[in-house]
C-alpha cells in the first residue's frame, strides 16, 4: 500500500503502483477467514487503486 496519495500524484508511477497494489489486494482476497483488519486494509488498497485509475484515466477491470 502506498503511504500517501494526494492530488499531485505523478501518473508516470501508475503502472508500477497499480501492479503492486493489485498484487497486494489479490493476496488479501485469497486469505481464508480474513480478519476485520485485513478487510480494512483491503478497502484502503482498493480505494488507492480507484484513485490512481481515476486520476490517471486508466480503465478498470470488469
Amino acid at each position: 500500500m502506498l503511504d500517501q496519495l494526494e492530488s499531485n500524484y505523478n501518473c508516470s508511477n501508475a503502472g508500477e503502483d497499480l501492479h503492486n497494489l493489485l498484487q497486494e489486494a489479490e493476496q488479501l482476497r485469497s486469505r481464508s477467514g480474513a480478519s476485520p483488519e485485513d478487510q480494512e486494509h483491503l478497502n484502503r488498497i482498493e480505494n488507492q487503486i480507484r484513485f490512481i485509475r481515476n486520476k490517471c484515466s486508466i480503465p478498470g477491470e470488469g
